[in-house]
């Protein structure tokens, strides 16, 4: 790893100094890799954890693509000198903001979306001009062969190469060189890690992290409208999702009418029954027989504490064994239960019970900051107020998940979901270091602003600066 990080620190200024046209070429050549070979990627997140090949082409696929589709548009006004305003003191002078690439960038993908996880900020950091080392997630070891196979395809090691290996290990190996950039994807806990070590050589972080993401149903909602679109937020990728609905929080009165309605949505889209549900190729498993034993407990301890499930949820219809947890939809749930303690990751929707949304807003307020928050209902009013008194890295109103899909706004966490965010500009951004540049006009206001000061002249010059200011700012 040294010898690879000193390879591409020796041609690191040579990738800084590419044009647009040269880094527009390179994502070119990536794009046109994947849609070679995107067969051998569906084979292989199959392998890894059973995720059909339409949901990944839409979740993987088809977003890295528009990825690369966007930079490639917008690259060159991107890197653009952006001029600064004048300056009242020093008219003639002129500054401007410079987009530079922050040099040698590491990149820690995870496992739930293992290719566009990994592909989205490689092309940011292309795009950016930097030199990159990417880790893919040893947990999808079949995805993160298939990702070195495919970036070796398209570039030299010097420039962007992948590294395998075991998660901790690996990574703190890693995090021990000076990388100017670390751009992490996982758990709140192991962001935390990442950045205590990044900081030991002040290397700046962008950190994508999660958290329990809340749904927060008002009391004019259209029920089988929110059921469907809730249903399919929760079990997209069998829950594996960051920004994935984590609980609900339902008017008292709507709880049972809701959820009947959301299990319903569940049996439309997966099986009628709890058995067709099993083999449903259309539903993905869990990655690995850890995180289900994870989700059984979880699931029981609610059910013993007196929640109840709606559908899924018996100990009998959990395979560890195939990696599989059923959708399941529990009543009855309060927040001393082990599953409203941290981030489901699972296909489990909880749903709590509220008298007021007053209540319903507080109970958000309590907890850490969540990297999405969703609202179901009609009221302008009270969505504006959720908004208003809530804090998340994103917001969708009266749908899941599709907040993250629009390039020209930033995708991000904030607090305990995250640090910095990406997508379109936003990723090229955070890859990049935005340079002030001023250069000294032909007029020096400074000759006037040198010592020695003389008490005599100083109460005029401070006001005729201020006359000025006064008239520049008016």
């Amino acid at each position: 790893m040294k010898n690879l990080f000193d390879l591409q620190g020796e041609n690191r200024w040579v990738v800084a100094k590419t044009s647009a046209e040269e880094r527009i070429a390179k994502l070119q050549k990536l794009r046109k890799a994947i849609v070679k070979r995107q067969q051998e990627f569906y084979d292989a997140i199959w392998a890894d954890f059973h995720k059909p090949k339409t949901e990944a082409w839409l979740s993987e696929i088809y977003p890295s693509l528009q990825e690369i589709d966007y930079a490639v548009k917008h690259l060159p006004d991107w890197m653009e000198d952006k001029d600064g305003s004048w300056s009242f003191l020093f008219p003639l002078n002129h500054s401007r903001s410079h987009f530079e690439p922050k040099g040698r960038v590491l990149i820690m993908a995870p496992w739930n979306y293992p290719f566009l996880l990994f592909i989205s900020p490689v092309v940011a950091a292309i795009a950016a001009g930097n030199v990159v080392i990417a880790k893919p997630s040893h947990k999808t070891p079949n995805v993160a062969q298939f990702l070195e196979s495919l970036i070796a395809e398209v570039f030299p090691q010097n420039e962007v190469a992948v590294v395998l290996g075991a998660g901790a290990e690996l990574g703190d190996q890693l995090l021990s060189l000076p990388f100017d950039h670390v751009f992490f994807t996982g758990s709140p806990k192991v962001g935390a890690h990442v950045a205590e070590l990044a900081a030991k050589v002040h290397a700046s972080v962008t950190l994508e992290l999660g958290g329990k993401s809340p749904v927060i149903v008002l009391d004019d909602v259209k029920i089988n409208d929110a059921a469907k679109k809730i249903a399919w937020g929760k079990c997209l990728n069998a829950g594996q999702t960051c920004i994935a609905p984590d609980y609900l929080l339902c008017p008292a009165k709507l709880v049972q009418p809701l959820a009947e309605a959301i299990s319903q949505e569940i049996r439309k889209m997966y099986g009628a029954t709890e058995d067709i549900r099993r083999s449903c190729e259309n539903f993905v498993h869990i990655v690995d027989h850890h995180a289900v034993e994870r989700h059984q407990a979880l699931i029981n301890e609610a059910l013993t504490k007196g929640a109840t499930a709606v559908i899924g949820g018996t100990f009998a219809e959990i395979d560890v064994q195939n990696r599989y947890t059923p959708a399941t939809v529990l009543t009855g749930v309060t927040a001393d239960m082990k599953i409203m303690e941290s981030e489901i990751f699972g296909p489990i929707l909880p749903i709590i019970a509220y008298d007021s949304l007053d209540e319903a807003i507080q109970f958000v307020q309590a907890r850490p900051k969540p990297l999405a928050l969703y609202v179901f209902g009609n009221s302008e009013s009270k969505i504006n107020e959720v908004i208003k008194r809530t804090t998340s890295g994103s917001t969708c109103v009266n749908h899941c998940i599709l907040q993250i899909e629009n390039l020209s706004v930033p995708f991000g966490g904030v607090g305990m979901s995250g640090t910095g965010n990406y997508h379109g500009f936003y990723g090229f951004k955070s890859f990049s270091h935005e340079r002030n540049i001023m250069e000294q006009g032909a007029f020096d206001a400074m000759n006037f602003l040198y010592p020695p000061y003389h008490q005599d002249n100083e109460k005029s010059l401070r006001a005729r600066i201020q006359r000025i200011a006064k008239k520049f700012l008016s």
